[in-house]
């Protein structure tokens, strides 16, 4: 209460305040003629709100629909859906917006590439740990690649025999969980073979990424709280369990005489070598985030990718006679040096990523000082320009008439080549995602051997999926039943 000042008053003073601000925000922006929701006029709580409900990518696509290349979202923020959006906003290397600093887990002491919003800071940093993605290294992992996929196959057929029904949204985390372990520390965490969620690790993150999705646009208030080093020390931030799973993993790593040239490895040599620009905590850090980015996004993947196989019974069974054709060898997994070049296996993936991405949220960045015009539209600077991966790969303007239609075919010949520049799952430019290659190896070896082996079928045709859509889009909610295919002498080796 101001001094001086009755209670009535001072609710009075701070109502008129506040009213000040939405006028202002609303009819003096210098976006205020674009169109968008009420509350996004004036505030984040448009975006809020469709976070939390789990629709937000769906959402954004309706309002495109409605409005047109450009909605706001945000007093500050356009969503922007236009044929020039991806190079201008993505592929130019502009400023990210503050809401990345919240990817620094478990505080900002652990600083990753994801969380640099400086393009220039963020490229260094991304050169300290891009040996560890590069594909010439993860293929050396392959051989352990295969044997996680071995081990869920195994499952899989377990329940298949007893007639249990299949829970893909836990199996295929399951999956990606052990995968990151045995490429990033010689070891797999244990969930193929204890069948279970170990340490809540799928739980919390599911948690953990609504929270940090929310968060990123009250920066302030997260550092003094659940983002303050000294919660970080306490043990009781709601990251604490990403950062005890990694602080584990390493620990037992260095006790492991049969490490292998892992992630980890090169990422050490790199401390080792350059102390003055790659320091433990940014190690930390970028651990933290391919342990808890990686298995969301690829189990989401494969769920899609089933999910909408089961619905286009006419592509499962070109696809099956792509890969029995290819020669390779049941019962193991299929390697990703036949994997690649299957094209009609490749453009299913690519649909399923077009289709489901698995990232729901817009990617925002800062307009330069010199401003930015995309289409006829002229943007000042600091004004936020976000693009939505869903919005962009469900444009009828960008991917033609059917782009909400699920169809691997507009990936093949030239009408693949030409929509090929606003395919963007794995973001673009500077600051595109650098597990893509581990993404693309494990996608295309899982998906290619569970539709050679097995055949699947949902426990209800007609119930559709559920899923959470804050940051990533998980699905979840769809049993199936599951059995292993039987060969014929012609179609094994």
């Amino acid at each position: 209460m101001f001094a001086g000042v009755g209670y009535p008053a001072a609710s009075v003073l701070l109502g008129l305040f506040l009213l000040v601000i939405v006028i202002r925000r609303r009819y003096l922006s210098p976006i205020a003629d674009i169109p968008g929701p009420f509350f996004a006029s004036f505030s984040v709580l448009w975006q809020l709100w469709a976070i939390v409900k789990g629709d937000i990518q769906l959402r954004s696509i309706e309002l495109h629909r409605k409005h047109g290349h450009f909605v706001r979202i945000g007093h500050e923020e356009v969503s922007v859906c236009h044929p020039d959006a991806v190079r201008k906003i993505l592929l130019t290397p502009l400023r990210k917006a503050d809401w990345y600093k919240v990817m620094a887990l478990p505080d900002h002491r652990f600083q990753t590439p994801m969380s640099e919003v400086d393009p220039k800071r963020r490229v260094e940093r991304a050169k300290n740990v891009a040996a560890g993605y590069a594909l010439s290294h993860i293929i050396k992992s392959e051989p352990f690649i295969d044997s996680a996929i071995s081990l869920l196959c195994n499952r899989l057929a377990e329940l298949g025999q007893s007639k249990q029904p299949v829970e893909f949204d836990k199996w295929f985390n399951y999956m990606a969980f052990d995968v990151i372990g045995e490429v990033t520390f010689s070891r797999a965490f244990g969930f193929l073979e204890s069948g279970r969620d170990v340490g809540g690790s799928i739980a919390n993150t599911r948690v953990l990424t609504l929270y940090v999705t929310l968060a990123g646009f009250f920066l302030n208030l997260h550092n003094w709280t659940m983002g303050n080093p000294i919660l970080s020390k306490l043990g009781l931030m709601p990251q604490q369990h990403i950062f005890d799973t990694t602080l584990g993993a390493i620990q037992t790593r260095q006790k492991n005489p049969d490490v292998r040239n892992d992630m980890l490895s090169l990422w050490m040599q790199q401390l080792k070598e350059y102390p003055d620009r790659f320091k433990e905590q940014d190690m930390y850090g970028v651990v933290n985030a391919t342990v808890g980015a990686g298995a969301d996004t690829i189990s989401a993947t494969l769920q899609a990718f089933v999910y909408y196989m089961l619905r286009s019974p006419g592509c499962i069974s070109r696809l099956r006679k792509e890969i029995d054709a290819a020669g390779t060898e049941s019962g193991k997994p299929v390697s990703y040096a036949i994997a690649r070049q299957l094209p009609y296996l490749q453009a299913c993936l690519k649909e399923t990523w077009r289709f489901h991405t698995p990232v729901a949220f817009g990617l925002a960045r800062i307009v330069p000082e010199q401003g930015l015009t995309i289409g006829d539209r002229y943007f000042k600077s600091g004004t936020k320009l976000s693009v939505n991966q869903w919005v962009i790969h469900r444009s009828t303007e960008l991917f033609g008439a059917d782009a909400d239609t699920f169809n691997p075919d507009r990936w093949l010949g030239e009408k693949g080549q030409a929509i090929e520049q606003y395919y963007i799952p794995f973001g673009a430019g500077y600051n595109s995602c650098p597990g893509r290659n581990l993404a693309n190896l494990e996608v295309s070896k899982a998906a290619a051997t569970l539709v050679r082996d097995f055949d699947v079928r949902q426990v209800d045709p007609k119930q559709n999926w559920q899923y959470e859509a804050h940051f990533t889009a998980v699905p979840y909610g769809w049993p199936c039943y599951i059995k292993r295919r039987e060969f014929t002498t012609e179609q094994t080796l």
